[in-house]
């Protein structure tokens, strides 16, 4: 058996049930669980504009595996930009992530505009004013901030919504869109 490659029924049966379970039933993450195949390709090409890293991979296969190489390397693009530290992201973030691409076609550079904070990290903006919350999503790895370049922040934030999946956030003055795998929700 090939421990890098997992079966993405017992997979996702295994994280997204645990999700359930802290979201509550009716999350659209719950259509997984039992229909899998609703899963596009899980490809995701992202551009970090801290580190101006970039990246374009398959996290799954045709098959429906996740790659765990894949994974730790997008646990690695998405880690703290402050303090380099990485942390597991969760797998329905990226999930999420990955449905707004395929919303717009597929293909498109992600802008990561803050993912994984650590803790230092997000004390530092929490006292320097940034509004941002002391309990983050983002401090365990399930918050995303983005941009797609040559789409509105407007038409990001409307085809995270619909989706109906996660937390999604509107900052327009920011220029970004937060997607997180918590409970559904708009702010």
């Amino acid at each position: 058996m090939d421990f890098k490659m997992l079966n993405r029924r017992n997979f996702l049966k295994a994280t997204l049930t645990g999700a359930l379970t802290l979201m509550g039933v009716g999350s659209a993450f719950g259509r997984f669980v039992s229909t899998p195949e609703l899963l596009p390709p899980g490809q995701l090409s992202l551009f970090n504009t801290h580190t101006r890293e970039r990246i374009a991979l398959a996290f799954r296969d045709a098959a429906g595996n996740y790659d765990l190489d894949s994974l730790n390397t997008l646990n690695w693009i998405l880690r703290c930009h402050y303090t380099n530290e990485v942390t597991e992201m969760d797998v329905n973030t990226l999930e999420f992530l990955n449905l707004v691409d395929k919303k717009f076609g597929g293909n498109n550079e992600i802008h990561i505009i803050s993912a994984y904070r650590s803790p230092l990290y997000n004390n530092l903006l929490r006292e320097n004013g940034h509004g941002v919350a002391q309990h983050s999503l983002h401090l365990a790895g399930r918050a995303i901030d983005i941009s797609i370049p040559g789409k509105s922040i407007a038409s990001i934030r409307e085809a995270a919504v619909d989706l109906h999946m996660g937390g999604v956030g509107f900052y327009p003055n920011s220029g970004f869109v937060h997607i997180d795998s918590g409970a559904f929700r708009t702010w």
